[in-house]
């Protein structure tokens, strides 16, 4: 605006326009009345597209398994999202500052090919709003609600313990022990400590000693859980040792057990080589943590040290199992170059099935490259049917399973209730973690149960949509079903629980009887129960010899019990004796004509026709532990 003349009244034109905010002419009239015009009136307002809070783009997904390159985005809540090149270059090119014509003419200069304002538009809204990469246009928030993978078999409850700084840092100091020399030298080690420890020095004997010290068996537990936290560390260093960045250390409910996990996403950028060595390195950190603990043996004589050797071994067994998603599983997906194993196992199925689904499916199955179908095809082949199997045994097994598992957590927590009343702090403690392990397998049972069930009917009402006839004929054939399961439960058909026996390892259970519980009397005909026919001639209220024996083999019909029962804490390692012919099934019924064992009083001596219907393939049954009768401690067998 211009003023025009002197004097202390000014005299300003008020028509002719002037210049104005952004070039646009104003009058006097639309300044003192306040009606300027609107910058951008009558022009389109393009939106600004922004990225979702905590997104970041990793890059080419390097060793794909797919013909076409995939690239991957990581969600702020963990998710980590597979998209195209054209996708990824999108979402590159968003910084929350430009708009949609200034992001076209970015990617049309890295893609190759020329996108409108319009095709980004599209991309945005349609592709990458779905799929939680940017932020819905009118959200204020940053934070975005997208869907994310339901996987059954997967880490839930995430708490970090290490933040990305704090992990970046023992990751670096410990990066040198992934180098090649190192390497062969520490497995070079580890195979000499294994012929040592198994070979010549014997493996069982530390872990007899600790199953006799309570405070020994807290002391390994201690150190168990620092070789699942060194196991970590081994992914963080070798992700960082092959260039990329490691993210957070935590820990969650793996199918409701704890477990660690270390965040590595970042490796899918530094090629296949570097996905394996980080895969693989946890185990590698287990080798150097038990190589540790022989070390520590050799320095302080104490054999809690290889006791917890001993249990490493089984720790990197369980890791290397390719059926769920530990280290195996992730190991076996970045062979074939894919990520996800168990979300191929949908399309490879319905692949087969003709019509417009088999060709959907098979056409992404196409996708993949020779190579990584014949893994995937493999796997998924041998998994389907083993997890199939699994469900249906753990169904006929469930009464069993359940009587067995209550019969077993009650006694453990009266056991160990008993064990802080008297005192035992030590043994109380040991009790907790054994109620502990008896808890996660229970709850596990039954968060798979419902997570399962409900898959199954979720999928099974969508497939029968606007098809009446079919959900009628599912659910005729699902009554019928769990109509004849629940017979066979109800009537006896499915096993029955095991018996109740001795611990094996007492000082796990404190307070529970370590005495064999009375067994049921064998129930035989009269022509076996009396071979020569002695019984009938014999007067009322008198049993006969054979009676005598059924009875006394019955009350010591395992003899593995036994053993665990007398063993002595002093005694060292036994050896336990042979299991009946009846096998870990046996109710506690002796057949008729077995030889008479031991009884818990005074017993007649056996007859000369006892001796001459005994079954000689099996082994004598071992005396029962009873001082009180005897007078002498019980003999150990050899």
């Amino acid at each position: 605006m211009t003023a025009l003349g002197d004097g202390p009244a000014l005299l300003y034109d008020t028509g002719s326009p002037v210049p104005g905010p952004g070039g646009i002419p104003v009058t006097y009239e639309q300044f003192a009345t306040g009606t300027l015009p609107v910058v951008g009136a009558g022009v389109e307002v393009l939106p600004v597209p922004r990225l979702s809070s905590g997104l970041k783009l990793h890059g080419e997904y390097q060793g794909s398994g797919f013909t076409d390159p995939k690239y991957i985005a990581r969600r702020g809540d963990g998710q980590v999202v597979q998209l195209s090149r054209l996708l990824y270059l999108v979402a590159s090119a968003i910084d929350g500052v430009h708009d949609i014509e200034t992001i076209s003419h970015r990617v049309s200069a890295r893609y190759g090919r020329e996108l409108s304002a319009e095709n980004v538009r599209y991309l945005v809204e349609e592709k990458l709003d779905p799929l939680g990469v940017t932020v819905p246009e009118g959200q204020d928030e940053e934070e975005i609600t997208a869907p994310r993978s339901d996987l059954l078999l997967a880490l839930k409850g995430h708490r970090i313990i290490f933040n990305e700084r704090r992990a970046g840092r023992i990751a670096r100091s410990l990066a040198w022990l992934h180098r090649p020399t190192v390497v062969v030298l520490m497995l070079a080690a580890a195979v000499a400590m294994d012929v040592w420890l198994f070979g010549f020095f014997g493996a069982v004997e530390p872990v007899l000693q600790v199953l006799d010290q309570p405070v020994l068996m807290l002391v390994v537990f201690g150190l168990t859980v620092a070789s699942l936290v060194f196991h970590e560390f081994g992914h963080a260093s070798a992700c960082k040792y092959g260039g990329a960045r490691p993210g957070c250390i935590g820990c969650g409910l793996f199918l409701i057990w704890p477990s660690m996990y270390t965040d590595v996403t970042d490796i899918y950028r530094i090629g296949r080589a570097g996905r394996l060595r980080t895969d693989l390195g946890g185990v590698y950190f287990n080798l150097v943590f038990m190589l540790a603990m022989t070390g520590a043996y050799f320095a302080t004589g104490q054999q809690f040290f290889l006791a917890t050797v001993y249990l490493g071994h089984f720790e990197i067994l369980e890791q290397l199992m390719p059926a769920v998603r530990l280290d195996g599983y992730y190991i076996l997906g970045d062979l074939a170059g894919v990520p996800d194993l168990y979300g191929k196992i949908k399309p490879i199925l319905l692949s087969t099935v003709p019509g417009r689904r088999g060709k959907a499916a098979r056409a992404e199955v196409v996708g993949l490259k020779k190579s990584s179908r014949t893994v995937i095809t493999t796997w998924v082949l041998t998994m389907v049917p083993l997890l199939i199997g699994e469900l249906g045994y753990a169904l006929w097994n469930l009464p069993r399973i359940v009587a067995t598992m209550v019969r077993s957590l009650t006694a453990q927590v009266v056991g160990t209730g008993d064990a802080f009343v008297n005192g035992q702090i030590a043994a109380g403690l040991i009790g907790v973690i054994g109620c502990f392990m008896l808890l996660c397998p229970m709850a596990g049972v039954v968060y798979l149960s419902v997570k399962m069930g409900g898959r199954v009917f979720r999928a099974a009402k969508r497939s029968t949509d606007d098809k009446p006839r079919l959900r009628v004929a599912l659910c005729a054939l699902a009554l019928v079903g769990l109509g004849t399961l629940s017979y066979a439960w109800v009537s006896g058909v499915t096993p029955e629980p095991l018996p109740k026996r001795p611990p094996i390892a007492p000082i796990l259970q404190p307070g529970v009887s370590t005495a064999q519980p009375p067994a049921r009397r064998a129930t035989a005909p009269g022509p076996q129960a009396s071979p020569s026919g002695s019984s009938a001639a014999l007067p009322s209220g008198t049993a006969s010899p054979g009676a005598s024996g059924s009875a006394s083999a019955s009350a010591s019909a395992s003899p593995s019990a036994d053993a665990g029962a007398s063993a002595s804490p002093s005694a060292g390692p036994s050896k336990k004796p042979t299991e009946p012919t009846g096998g870990q099934n046996t109710t506690g019924t002796a057949p008729a004509g077995s030889p008479p064992g031991p009884s818990e009083g005074p017993a007649e001596p056996p007859t000369s026709e006892a001796p001459s219907s005994a079954a000689p393939t099996t082994d004598p049954p071992t005396p029962t532990d009873s001082p009180s009768a005897t007078g002498e401690p019980p003999p150990v067998t050899p």
